[in-house]
This record gives structure tokens, C-alpha cells and sequence, in this order.
């Protein structure tokens, strides 16, 4: 057995004792990495905890409001119901147009249970007028859809009945009718158009009293063309109250151009009783009593199918005035909806006792068309002719061109018209023709 010497002893101990120098900073050394590590993962892990709790809380977020919005496109698919239109527009079949009213803003009312909607327009216009002697401008308020308000409640009773009342004022500066050479300035008008209530069923019509629309007023000028706000088949609505030039001596008649053109458009609007028919595949029957037993009645139709969506409307009355005896009239438009094109007619007939009928014959071609971002343009080219009117006086022509361009965002359109007026008299000295140009525009509200 071998003996070890202190001196070897003395080196094994020193060698142990630098290994235990060594190894205990290198393992304290790890130990710290160790635990900076398992710090930065927790709080790694920290971080990602919190990320997973945000999304978590804008995934609950984002499912509350797809609910909110799932529920208000029910409650506006219940409201504003548009599916049949366009189902009706790609039938192979003539289909009643839906009658799908324009969404109205409701203000409040005086009563708790009544709905009150405020809308209207202004309509003006500056017409410059060439009456085969002098040429002037006129700043009239347009006929053709003059400057207005309108108050609408309504009430539901149940499920069937709802109770109405409609005030529609007139509120035109310098109308186009009574504006004149004579008189240019005409000052302030104000109308009552609408002073009704009214009760409607689903089931069994319509029943209006009080002051407004007879049963036959609107059925000789259906239209189609999105241009009746300056042209349509009462032509005289632009400059109704020019008066016509004699030739030879430039002097004025008493001849207005409202005299000289005439629709014989119902019996306009009047204090009656009226009551409209449920609409039955497209068609609806109107008849309304008049004071000193006038009466009148209407048949107003609507479809779309291949491609086409055509309105028309037929009237008949009985005016009671001196010397005439019963006016009928009758209006039908079709416009292709892929294209725009559209037709719109027109014709009345007012009955003399003694002298010869009054006719009228109106023909008018469209197009709409999306020139510019901001709405549809419309163009028209119509031509009318009046017979007998004034009674055995003579025969009316005209000839217009019109375009109008819509501002669909702000509600308003922009217009332009070329109307040309002649009067071919059966007696007296012939006149000038009368041409307008009118320019104007109609903000809604």
C-alpha cells in the first residue's frame, strides 16, 4: 500500500479548493440567467394574456354591433319594402307597380298618437321671353310644381284604419301664370292646394273631404320622363300669362297663353268628397262630388314587366259651366328602365254646346341618363297641339326642348327649357309667336 507524502496532500487539497472557485461562479452565474430568463417569458406571457383579453373584448364588441345592425336592416326591410319592384322588373309579365312611398322624417306633433312630416319645395325660375316685339326677363316661381309646403299627419287607429289630415300651401312670388307684359311684377301669392283629412283602409280605399285633388285632376298628365318639373303636357305652366303680339301693329291681345293651350286635366283641385278604390292588379278607380252637383271620376293604372314600367290614367267630369258639356281626358307614359327611353301621351277633349269641341293632343320623347356622379340627366323633346281653344278663336301650337339634371345627395334639380308658342286664329289679325327660354331650379326640403 502506497503512502501519500504531505506534499502531494498539500497539492490535491489547493486543486480542490481552485475547482470549488471555479465551478460555484459559473453555476451562480447560470442561476442568474436562469432567473432572467423565467422573468422575461412571464412577462412575455403577461403580455400575451392581456393581448388575448383585448381581442377577446372586440370580438364581443364587434358581435353586439353585427346584432344591432342585423336588427335595424330587419326593421328596414319591414319598412321600406322593395323586393317586389325589382321582382316585378325582371317578370316576363305586367305586374302592378309597388307603391312604395318616399321615406318621410317625422317632427312632432300637437297630439301624442299623431305623426307630423313637413316637406315642400322652391321652384324659381327667370324666363326670357321673346313675344315678336321685345325681349325681356321675367323672374317668375315655376307653375309646373309651384313653390310649396306641406303639413301630413297621420294617425293609426288599428291595424286597418288610418286617420289623416294634409295642409299644402302655395307660396309663390310672381307666378308664372299671372306674370305678363303688362303686369311683371305681381307680387306674393298665397294658396291653400290641400286643406283634407282623410281615412284609408287597406281593405276598402280611400275617403277624402275637404279642399284638394278631384278624382280626374292628374289623369291627362302621367309622365315617365323625369322632366315634368319644366316640361310636361300642361305646356302653358311656364309662361301662362304672356300675352300674344298682334303682327301687324305689335299691339297686345287680351289672348293669354294659358287661353290658347289647355289640357282639360280633370277638374283640378276643389273643395269634394272623393274616394279612391283599393289598387286590384295595378288598377284603381277614384270618383269625387263637387259642389253644385260636379262630379268626376278617374281610372288610374301601373305596371312593370319585361323590361318596362308604364303608368296611364283616364278621366271623365262633369264641370257644369255655361255653354260646355262633359270633358274627358286621358294619359299614358312607358319608359325601358335598362336604357332610359321613355314615351309619354296625352289628349283631352272639353265639349261645346254651339260651337266647335276643344282638343288637345300632346306627344312628348325621353331620355334618362347618367352623364355625372351626381344624379340622373333627363332629356325631352314634346310638341302639343289645342284645338278650338279659346272656343272658336283658333289653334294652339308648341314645341319644347327641355333637359334637367338632378342633384340626388342635396334633394335639388337644375333645369333648362326652349318652348316655342303659336296661335293660328280662325278671326282677327294674326299674332306673333311667343319663345321662352327658361332656366331654373328646385330645391326640396
Amino acid at each position: 500500500m502506497k503512502i501519500f507524502s504531505s506534499n502531494r496532500l498539500l497539492l490535491f487539497a489547493l486543486g480542490i479548493f481552485s475547482l470549488v472557485f471555479i465551478v460555484i461562479p459559473a453555476h451562480a452565474q447560470d442561476a442568474r440567467k436562469v432567473r432572467e430568463l423565467q422573468r422575461v417569458t412571464q412577462a412575455q406571457q403577461q403580455r400575451l394574456e392581456m393581448q388575448q383579453k383585448q381581442l377577446d373584448e372586440q370580438r364581443l364588441l364587434i358581435q353586439t354591433f353585427q346584432a344591432q345592425i342585423g336588427a335595424l336592416a330587419e326593421k328596414v326591410t319591414k319598412t321600406t319594402v322593395q323586393a317586389p319592384v325589382e321582382k316585378a322588373v325582371t317578370s316576363d309579365h305586367w305586374a302592378p307597380i309597388a307603391d312604395v312611398p318616399p321615406a318621410k322624417r317625422v317632427v312632432t306633433s300637437g297630439q301624442d298618437r299623431v305623426k307630423l312630416s313637413v316637406s315642400g319645395w322652391v321652384n324659381r325660375a327667370v324666363n326670357i321671353v321673346d313675344d315678336g316685339k321685345d325681349i325681356d326677363a321675367y323672374f317668375v316661381d315655376n307653375d309646373n310644381a309651384e313653390s310649396r309646403v306641406n303639413f301630413r299627419g297621420t294617425a293609426n287607429i288599428n291595424d286597418d284604419l288610418t286617420l289623416g289630415a294634409e295642409i299644402e300651401l302655395t307660396i309663390g312670388p310672381d307666378k308664372a301664370g299671372s306674370i305678363s307684359q303688362i303686369n311683371k311684377e305681381v307680387g306674393d301669392v298665397f294658396d291653400q292646394r290641400k286643406v283634407e283629412a282623410t281615412l284609408e283602409s287597406k281593405r276598402l280605399g280611400k275617403l277624402y273631404f275637404g279642399k284638394g285633388f278631384t278624382a280626374s285632376y292628374g289623369t291627362g298628365t302621367r309622365d315617365l320622363s323625369k322632366t315634368s318639373v319644366i316640361s310636361y303636357a300642361t305646356v302653358a305652366d311656364t309662361a301662362g300669362g304672356m300675352l300674344f303680339r298682334q303682327e301687324d301693329d305689335g299691339s297686345l291681345t287680351n289672348i293669354r297663353v294659358v287661353d290658347a293651350f289647355q289640357t282639360f286635366d280633370g277638374l283640378n283641385r276643389r273643395s269634394r268628397v272623393r274616394y279612391d278604390t283599393p289598387t286590384y292588379n295595378g288598377f284603381q278607380l277614384s270618383t269625387s262630388l263637387l259642389t253644385d252637383q260636379k262630379y268626376d271620376a278617374g281610372l288610374w293604372w301601373g305596371g312593370q314587366g319585361y323590361g318596362f314600367k308604364a303608368i296611364g290614367a283616364a278621366g271623365f267630369a262633369n264641370p257644369k259651366t255655361d255653354g260646355n258639356g262633359h270633358q274627358y281626358d286621358g294619359s299614358f307614359s312607358i319608359l325601358h328602365e335598362r336604357t332610359g327611353l321613355n314615351l309619354s301621351l296625352s289628349t283631352g277633349l272639353l265639349e261645346h254646346d254651339y260651337q266647335p269641341d276643344s282638343k288637345n293632343y300632346y306627344a312628348k320623347i325621353g331620355w334618362i341618363t347618367d352623364l355625372f356622379s351626381v344624379g340622373e340627366t333627363a332629356f325631352a323633346i314634346d310638341y302639343n297641339k289645342t284645338e278650338n281653344q279659346p272656343a272658336g278663336i283658333g289653334d294652339g301650337y308648341s314645341s319644347g326642348i327641355a333637359a334637367v339634371q338632378f342633384f340626388e345627395k342635396y334633394g335639388a334639380e337644375a333645369y333648362f327649357l326652349y318652348r316655342v308658342y303659336s296661335l293660328d286664329r280662325d278671326v282677327g289679325p294674326e299674332v306673333d309667336d311667343i319663345k321662352v327660354v327658361s332656366v331654373g331650379t328646385r330645391v326640396r326640403f
